[in-house]
Protein backbone atom coordinates (compact mmCIF):
# COMPACT_ATOMS: atom_id res chain seq x y z
CA UNK A 1 0.00 0.00 0.00
CA UNK A 2 1.42 3.38 -1.00
CA UNK A 3 1.78 5.93 1.73
CA UNK A 4 2.71 9.56 1.89
CA UNK A 5 2.58 10.03 5.65
CA UNK A 6 5.51 11.83 7.29
CA UNK A 7 7.76 10.10 9.80
CA UNK A 8 7.78 11.19 13.40
CA UNK A 9 11.10 10.90 15.23
CA UNK A 10 12.96 12.33 18.22
CA UNK A 11 14.18 15.31 16.18
CA UNK A 12 10.79 16.49 14.93
CA UNK A 13 8.27 15.41 17.61
CA UNK A 14 7.89 18.97 19.01
CA UNK A 15 7.12 20.16 15.46
CA UNK A 16 4.29 17.62 15.04
CA UNK A 17 2.99 18.23 18.57
CA UNK A 18 2.88 21.96 17.81
CA UNK A 19 0.93 21.40 14.59
CA UNK A 20 -1.57 19.24 16.50
CA UNK A 21 -2.03 22.23 18.85
CA UNK A 22 -2.43 24.67 15.93
CA UNK A 23 1.02 26.23 16.37
CA UNK A 24 4.13 26.30 14.21
CA UNK A 25 7.31 25.51 16.14
CA UNK A 26 10.81 25.17 14.72
CA UNK A 27 14.11 24.36 16.42
CA UNK A 28 16.53 27.28 16.63
CA UNK A 29 20.23 26.66 17.18
CA UNK A 30 21.46 28.05 20.49
CA UNK A 31 24.92 28.68 19.04
CA UNK A 32 24.15 30.61 15.85
CA UNK A 33 20.39 31.32 15.92
CA UNK A 34 19.59 29.48 12.66
CA UNK A 35 16.23 27.76 12.37
CA UNK A 36 16.43 24.12 11.37
CA UNK A 37 14.12 22.69 8.73
CA UNK A 38 14.19 19.87 8.17
CA UNK A 39 15.00 18.93 11.72
CA UNK A 40 18.00 16.77 12.55
CA UNK A 41 20.69 16.06 15.12
CA UNK A 42 22.82 19.13 14.39
CA UNK A 43 22.58 22.64 13.00
CA UNK A 44 22.97 22.78 9.22
CA UNK A 45 24.73 26.13 9.61
CA UNK A 46 27.28 25.64 12.43
CA UNK A 47 26.87 21.97 13.46
CA UNK A 48 25.68 22.99 16.93
CA UNK A 49 23.70 20.33 18.76
CA UNK A 50 21.55 22.37 21.15
CA UNK A 51 18.22 23.84 20.10
CA UNK A 52 15.35 25.83 21.54
CA UNK A 53 11.93 25.22 20.06
CA UNK A 54 10.47 28.57 19.01
CA UNK A 55 6.94 29.44 17.94
CA UNK A 56 6.89 31.15 14.54
CA UNK A 57 4.31 33.54 13.08
CA UNK A 58 2.94 31.14 10.47
CA UNK A 59 3.07 33.93 7.88
CA UNK A 60 5.13 33.90 4.73
CA UNK A 61 5.46 34.32 0.99
CA UNK A 62 5.26 31.79 -1.83
CA UNK A 63 8.81 31.51 -3.16
CA UNK A 64 8.11 28.88 -5.83
CA UNK A 65 5.54 26.24 -6.70
CA UNK A 66 4.70 23.47 -9.13
CA UNK A 67 1.40 21.88 -10.14
CA UNK A 68 1.61 18.10 -10.47
CA UNK A 69 -0.53 16.43 -13.14
CA UNK A 70 1.15 13.03 -12.77
CA UNK A 71 1.20 10.99 -9.55
CA UNK A 72 4.79 9.96 -8.83
CA UNK A 73 3.51 8.20 -5.69
CA UNK A 74 0.36 6.07 -5.89
CA UNK A 75 -0.95 7.72 -2.70
CA UNK A 76 -1.50 10.93 -4.71
CA UNK A 77 -3.25 9.36 -7.72
CA UNK A 78 -6.72 10.51 -6.62
CA UNK A 79 -5.54 14.03 -5.73
CA UNK A 80 -4.41 15.20 -9.17
CA UNK A 81 -3.76 17.92 -10.01
CA UNK A 82 -2.15 19.13 -6.78
CA UNK A 83 0.42 21.76 -5.89
CA UNK A 84 3.66 21.67 -3.99
CA UNK A 85 5.03 25.02 -2.87
CA UNK A 86 8.10 26.39 -1.18
CA UNK A 87 7.05 29.08 1.28
CA UNK A 88 9.54 31.44 2.87
CA UNK A 89 8.31 32.18 6.37
CA UNK A 90 8.68 35.72 7.67
CA UNK A 91 11.39 34.37 9.99
CA UNK A 92 13.42 33.25 6.94
CA UNK A 93 12.78 29.49 7.06
CA UNK A 94 11.76 27.84 3.78
CA UNK A 95 9.21 25.01 4.08
CA UNK A 96 7.73 22.65 1.50
CA UNK A 97 3.96 22.58 1.68
CA UNK A 98 0.69 22.88 -0.23
CA UNK A 99 -1.34 26.01 -0.91
CA UNK A 100 -5.04 25.44 -0.17
CA UNK A 101 -8.17 27.56 -0.34
CA UNK A 102 -7.34 28.78 -3.84
CA UNK A 103 -7.40 27.29 -7.33
CA UNK A 104 -4.01 26.02 -8.48
CA UNK A 105 -4.16 28.47 -11.40
CA UNK A 106 -4.38 31.41 -8.99
CA UNK A 107 -1.20 30.63 -7.03
CA UNK A 108 1.57 33.14 -7.68
CA UNK A 109 5.15 33.66 -6.56
CA UNK A 110 5.39 36.38 -3.90
CA UNK A 111 1.80 35.70 -2.77
CA UNK A 112 1.37 36.31 0.97
CA UNK A 113 0.13 33.23 2.82
CA UNK A 114 -0.72 32.13 6.36
CA UNK A 115 -0.46 28.74 8.03
CA UNK A 116 -3.43 26.42 8.08
CA UNK A 117 -3.35 23.36 10.31
CA UNK A 118 -5.11 20.42 8.62
CA UNK A 119 -6.00 17.71 11.12
CA UNK A 120 -5.77 14.35 9.34
CA UNK A 121 -6.44 12.26 12.46
CA UNK A 122 -5.69 12.38 16.21
CA UNK A 123 -1.96 11.86 15.61
CA UNK A 124 -1.32 13.81 12.41
CA UNK A 125 -1.88 17.46 11.55
CA UNK A 126 -0.28 18.83 8.38
CA UNK A 127 1.04 22.32 7.78
CA UNK A 128 -0.49 23.90 4.72
CA UNK A 129 -0.92 27.53 3.71
CA UNK A 130 -3.80 29.63 2.46
CA UNK A 131 -3.74 33.12 0.91
CA UNK A 132 -3.52 35.91 3.46
CA UNK A 133 -6.76 37.87 3.73
CA UNK A 134 -6.35 41.55 3.02
CA UNK A 135 -7.65 43.97 5.64
CA UNK A 136 -10.57 45.96 4.26
CA UNK A 137 -11.89 49.24 5.60
CA UNK A 138 -15.67 49.14 5.61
Amino acid sequence: MATSLPRNDKYNEPYWAGLRAGKLHMPRCRACGSYQYPMGPCCSNCLGEEFDWTELSGRGTVYSYVIYHHAFNAAYKGKLPYNCAEVTLDEGVKVLTNIVGIANEEIRNDMRVVAQFDKIDDELTLLRFTPEQKETNS
